[in-house]
């Protein structure tokens, strides 16, 4: 293994999986496996990339350090030579964590320091000026993001938000070197104090992605969003180290599902197209509470609908949500609905459900690690790509299931039925 990823949930790890699964022309990308949590196992011989999927994104601090430097300790028995510690585009984190000292942690362990901080991905409308992080054309605390209900986002600045986060430095990268190029690049961060731990980097687009990919080929450590992974390939590619590769089509037949537990503006924006042509199903989070919806319940509306496309989604506006929270408790809502997701993919799987599509990190988070225990642990391969960051994930050779696990803001508008769609090997 050449590369070793470490995500903080499990949308972000199968988006960043497909950026080194795809890679650039002309060269491709690399063998990429996807792991649910920390493998027991050794990894396949010629996988190229590992991606570790965690549930550190809202973990406690103590708890996403620890399982994180498990996850490290593994990749490097696997002999990866770069190890990209994965978080969100949106750099959604909180005062105290987890990204600074997740970041410290694996930068401690592997004593390094200048390491790269990057969490643009110009495709999907995130980037980074001035150390500010922008979605589309608004700063961060304008876009939505500082009403999340986990972690809300209400500093656009890059650079303050994670020198809250850590006991270290953080200097910065502006776009004016950025622009100039890979050797440009390299040298401003060679330059850099030996005092600075981490570099904020200024990025507008693709080809600034592959610049300061190219300038990160020895670098041990690399931090960012899934973008900051695009030119790293080229790397590996060109010296001789892996021969490319690319994710290919998948056909996986069998009836399909959809499960939605995000609150983002996008995917309820899908959800109300999916309404107009499929069966779907609201979960209240009261009666889930109460006991009165259950996985069984669930089960009974997707399977009545078979061969539709059902949808079934706990998702609610922002205000709804805060509501939920403050009577509940959002750890007990998280824990129930994980569950009852959880429950229902399990039913699913063992009905003849071959094809799901999941969006939420934790509602990913929850169904993947649920499949994996079913299916022995198997690695998910990374297959063709359904819209920007998301690939399709199989699990298992022989009767294989296929995945969508989206993250809450991305996928066009009728992501869902055309995920299921191209599971099937169409387009």
């Amino acid at each position: 293994m050449l590369v070793g990823v470490i995500a903080d949930d499990f949308t972000g790890a199968s988006d960043i999986a497909n950026t080194l699964a795809k890679g650039v022309p002309p060269e491709g990308g690399l063998r990429t496996a996807q792991y649910p949590g920390i493998p027991k196992n050794k990894a396949a011989a010629d996988v190229d990339a590992g991606v570790i999927s965690l549930k550190s994104r809202s973990a406690p601090v103590e708890e996403a350090v620890a399982e994180s430097l498990m996850a490290l300790a593994w990749l490097k028995d696997q002999g990866c030579r770069q190890i990209i510690f994965k978080y969100c585009s949106t750099f959604d984190s909180t005062n105290e964590g987890n990204i600074g000292p997740v970041a410290s942690a694996l930068a401690s362990a592997l004593n390094v320091r200048k390491v790269v901080v990057c969490p643009a991905f110009p495709a999907a409308g995130r980037s980074v000026y001035q150390g500010h992080l922008f979605v589309h054309d608004r700063l961060l605390n304008e876009s939505g993001m500082q009403n999340h209900p986990v972690t809300p986002m209400t500093d656009p600045d890059i650079r303050r938000v994670l020198a809250r986060q850590i006991d270290g430095t953080v200097g910065h990268l502006p776009y004016l070197v950025v622009a100039e190029g890979t050797p440009a690049i390299a040298g401003a961060i060679s330059e850099q104090t030996g005092e600075t731990d981490f570099i904020v980097v200024d990025t507008l687009q693709d080809s600034d992605l592959l610049a300061i990919g190219a300038a990160l080929a020895d670098a041990p450590l690399v931090t960012g969003g899934s973008g900051v992974a695009m030119g790293l390939p080229r790397n590996f590619i060109t010296s001789g180290l892996a021969d490319g590769r690319e994710g290919k089509a998948c056909a996986v037949s069998g009836p399909g599902a959809i499960l939605a537990g995000s609150c983002s503006g996008a995917t309820l924006g899908q959800i109300e197209h999916h309404k107009a042509n499929h069966p779907t199903f609201p979960i209240e989070v009261e009666a889930v509470m109460s006991g009165r919806v259950t996985a069984a319940t669930l089960i009974e509306f997707i399977t009545s609908q078979r061969d539709t496309a059902p949808l079934v989604y706990s998702s609610g506006s922002p205000e709804a949500v805060s509501s939920l929270q403050e009577r509940f408790g959002r750890e007990a809502i998280s824990d129930m609905l994980d569950s009852v997701f959880a429950d229902t993919a399990r039913a699913l799987l063992e009905a003849g459900y071959r094809r799901l599509v999941v969006a939420g990190g934790e509602t990913s988070g929850a169904v993947s690690k649920a499949l994996a225990k079913s299916l022995g642990h198997p690695a998910m391969m990374i297959g063709a790509e359904i819209d920007p960051g998301v690939p399709i994930l199989t699990l298992g050779e022989v009767d294989p299931v296929a995945l969508a696990l989206k993250s809450g803001n991305f996928g066009s508008e009728d992501f869902f039925e055309k995920a299921l769609r191209i599971m099937e090997g169409g387009k």
